[in-house]
């Protein structure tokens, strides 16, 4: 069995994501690098459900032991929404924040806020050396906004 040219290129670059953060190479966190590649801000359980497809008989417990170390080597970002599993995230080399849709749960990204952003910046950091600032935009998505606008006034 061969595999597609495609799917090489991304465990390669799995695989070198892995070692550039320092972590030893295994196929159950090549398998959630690569999951994580195609489901940004997934949760734990999302990742588990599709690594035990791709490397059957990993656990959750695995797909938990690689993310806590993927986000303490900082190849992974974890982002805690209120009310909502942790999710995690690839995109680490930015302070970008998240938008999260209140109806179906949908997180997009969202670039840092730039120019005047009094929000990101404390009015005294009590001797705090802030290097990121996390913010959330609550909203309704434009899915959710249309099947709202569409269902008839009660």
């Amino acid at each position: 069995m061969t595999s597609s040219p495609a799917i090489d290129a991304h465990s390669a670059d799995a695989v070198e994501r892995l070692r550039g953060a320092g972590l030893r190479v295994t196929e159950p966190r090549r398998a959630v690098v690569d999951a994580l590649g195609s489901r940004p801000h997934a949760s734990a359980d999302e990742l588990y459900e599709v690594v035990a497809r791709t490397v059957p008989g990993t656990s959750l417990q695995s797909v938990y032991n690689a993310l806590g170390d993927f986000v303490d080597a900082g190849l992974v970002r974890r982002i805690e929404p209120a009310g909502r599993p942790g999710l995690f995230e690839l995109r680490v080399d930015d302070n970008h924040h998240h938008l999260v849709c209140s109806e179906c749960g949908a997180v997009e990204d969202v670039d840092c806020v730039t120019g005047d952003a009094p929000c990101l910046t404390p009015s005294d950091a009590r001797g705090f050396v802030v290097h990121s600032a996390e913010v959330t935009f609550w909203g309704v998505c434009p899915s959710c906004a249309t099947a709202a606008a569409s269902r008839p006034a009660s």
